[in-house]
């Protein structure tokens, strides 16, 4: 089940909830050192890349020529100015102040000198076309040949001339003052615009901030749940060498292969199984039968349990032919939970699980109750998460602990075991009786 997790790098929410506070941080914590161990494994492949494109690259950066070099200081670190803070600097509000109202200034000039072009052009082309229009009026009129006429008609030619400029240099005046006024508005909206712009920043700035807090204290959570991992990981470790050397544990994972425990190990028992008392016969493991990852069924639960754990002792006494009144069958948490209820601190009952291929572990606290999962998908029985005690049998583990601590921060000892209240027991539909010898 564990290298499933690993492997999946998912826990579903179902099962995170039966897991106890160590569980979940050793969980947590084998989790981490697969991701590690992942990129680190991606990170030697492009490593093992660049240095591959390593002399190409070379070959590309000599044929540019180009290439960045740093100012540094007298400590020959790289120089660094932070506008604002050197000697004599302004302060950093009044720069940005000056620095917007200046870019305002600069764009609505040039706008302003563009409308300008397009209404001067504008002005220019009325009074042209005025201009035009007058002289082809003189032109087609019957004027008088002499003298005096023709001076006549030049004259009044001259004061209109006069009276369209007159005009011409008044509309222009009135079309500057107006564009100067339209400056004088567009640099106040940019200026506004800039401001707000700014302001927005430093909005961004400050949410930037607390989001950086936020994932500073997301680390330092992280890092701390990684700690209480580690040290429960260890204390874990410390409590098997104690047991190895009670001769109370069956074996260890590969982590610890390399410690000697032949010595200290009990033999297994030798387990024999009348079928004629079973509730229904049992001929054997299905070789047939490939079980899914997960149990996905009730009936599948029942088949897993009699072809496989009844063979193992499962639900019996240690050395006896017996069910443990600690045992119980596929009840829920809930149901575990009511048992356990008026009874005292240390209380507790093994059941069968419906999430793994398992039982859990209900306890009775002075306030409260714990779970703990007990991990059966091989031929030894474990905590999950732990996978570093394991015992040959459900008696073996649940003894343990009569003597030595779940957790040393929970100090749970197993003391009064949660017999059966129902008629038929509630275990009835696994098995009625069996024979361990």
């Amino acid at each position: 089940m564990l290298q499933q997790i690993l492997r999946e790098m998912y826990v579903e929410p179902e099962l995170l909830a039966e897991l106890n506070d160590e569980q979940k941080q050793i969980l947590f914590y084998k989790m981490r050192e697969e991701q590690v161990r992942r990129w680190r494994e991606r990170e030697d492949k492009a490593e093992s890349g660049k240095t591959q494109n390593k002399h190409s690259s070379k070959t590309g950066k000599a044929a540019t020529g180009k290439n960045v070099e740093w100012l540094r200081g007298v400590d020959d670190e790289v120089w660094v100015w932070v506008m604002g803070d050197a000697p004599g600097d302004k302060p950093y509000e009044q720069i940005a102040e000056e620095i917007m109202a200046e870019r305002a200034r600069k764009q609505a000039q040039l706008e302003a000198q563009q409308l300008w072009k397009e209404r001067e052009a504008e002005i220019k082309k009325k009074f042209r076309d005025a201009m035009m229009k007058e002289k082809a009026r003189s032109v087609a009129g019957k004027w008088k040949e002499e003298a005096e006429d023709r001076r006549a008609a030049k004259l009044e030619e001259e004061r209109i001339q006069e009276e369209l400029q007159k005009r011409e240099d008044e509309e222009r005046q009135q079309g500057e003052e107006e564009i100067r006024q339209q400056e004088v508005k567009r640099a106040k909206e940019l200026y506004i615009s800039l401001k707000q712009a700014h302001q927005e920043n430093q909005r961004s700035e400050k949410d930037e901030h607390e989001w950086q807090e936020m994932l500073r204290r997301s680390k330092a959570a992280d890092e701390d749940r990684t700690r209480k991992a580690r040290r429960a990981r260890d204390e874990y470790h410390r409590q098997s060498l104690r047991a190895i050397e009670k001769g109370k544990v069956a074996g260890l994972s590969t982590l610890f292969q390399n410690i000697r425990i032949d010595k200290f190990q009990e033999p297994k028992t030798a387990i024999h199984i009348p079928t004629s008392r079973l509730s229904s016969p049992v001929s054997g493991p299905d070789k047939t039968w490939e079980r899914p990852v997960r149990p996905v069924s009730h009936d599948m639960i029942i088949r897993w349990f009699r072809e496989e754990q009844i063979a193992l002792c499962a639900g019996l006494e240690r050395n006896s032919n017996s069910i443990a009144p600690w045992f119980h069958g596929i009840i829920s948490r809930h149901e575990a939970e009511e048992l356990l209820m008026n009874m005292g601190e240390g209380s507790f009952l093994l059941r069968v699980s419906e999430l793994i291929w398992g039982y859990t572990l209900s306890y009775r606290q002075q306030i409260g109750f714990k779970h703990f999962l007990v991990d059966a998908s091989g031929d030894y029985y474990s905590f999950l998460g732990v996978d570093q005690l394991r015992h040959t049998t459900l008696a073996h583990l649940v003894n343990f602990h009569k003597e030595e601590v779940i957790t040393t921060s929970g100090n749970e000892l197993l003391h009064e075991a949660c017999g059966q209240r129902r008629s038929p027991p509630d275990y009835s539909e696994l098995f009625h009786t069996t024979t361990c010898t």
